[in-house]
């Protein structure tokens, strides 16, 4: 009895500890062009994946009902967080906490929509069901945009401002690495593209090396028009 009694907790502990998988670092450091280094609190918002390669019992995404909710916050005119990630799948809540109206859009890459506008105190959501990077604006004020990107994975993580990242529970296997960042060309970010090996002796990424470009801050609005200036009379804005 005692043996079996050990036997199975052995076999229950090692699929424990299999399940748990590993916990895999990287780091990010930034040059903004020119040979110009970033300071180590400006290496934030960073974005990196693994995605399974040929490992069928890997689970690609969470199970639906392990999923948290997640909010991408109006608030003091601006979205927070900046960047926000989510396995495809997820679904996105946009809450309004400001005192006055926003009209959520994106019309450019990644998913596509439109919340039209709402009011103080209400949100409205939207279902990321494809996999893609969704650049989120607001129709009324300019100065708001944010970023989600919707992966095919179950692992995935952001850099802190000091440029760490940690992926958590990731199990022993080969993966495809990838990156994304705002300020970085899509071929800086398409060359980083590269398989990698989980195991217990390997879950050190490295250093992810970013040469970071100016963007674009402005843009349209969802009428592919450039922004009328705010009216302080008007129902759809108002001066907190």
């Amino acid at each position: 009895m005692y043996l079996r009694w050990l036997v199975v907790t052995v076999l229950v502990f090692g699929a424990f500890s299999c399940a748990q998988g590993a916990t895999v670092s990287a780091r990010v450091a930034r040059d903004e062009g020119g040979g110009n280094g970033t300071r180590a609190h400006e290496n934030g918002n960073v974005v990196l994946w693994l995605t399974p390669i040929d490992s069928p019992s890997m689970p690609m995404l969470p199970p639906a009902q392990t999923s948290p909710r997640t909010r991408l916050v109006q608030k003091n005119k601006s979205f927070e967080p900046h960047v926000l990630v989510v396995p495809v799948g997820s679904l996105v809540e946009f809450p309004n906490r400001d005192p006055f109206f926003h009209n959520v859009f994106s019309l450019f890459e990644g998913k596509r929509f439109d919340l039209g506008l709402y009011e103080a105190g209400t949100t409205r959501d939207v279902h990321f069901d494809k996999p893609g990077v969704s650049y989120i604006f607001c129709n009324i004020h300019p100065e708001m945009s944010a970023v989600v990107i919707a992966v095919e994975t179950a692992y995935y993580a952001t850099s802190d401002p000091r440029g760490e990242i940690t992926i958590r529970d990731v199990p022993a296997g080969r993966y495809t690495l990838r990156v994304w960042y705002e300020a970085a060309l899509a071929e800086t970010l398409n060359s980083m593209t590269r398989e990698v090996t989980v195991s217990e002796d390997n879950v050190a990424l490295g250093v992810l090396r970013l040469v970071s470009v100016k963007v674009a801050q402005s843009h349209k609005n969802k009428y592919g028009r450039e922004y009328d200036p705010p009216a302080p009379d008007s129902p759809a804005y108002q001066h907190p």
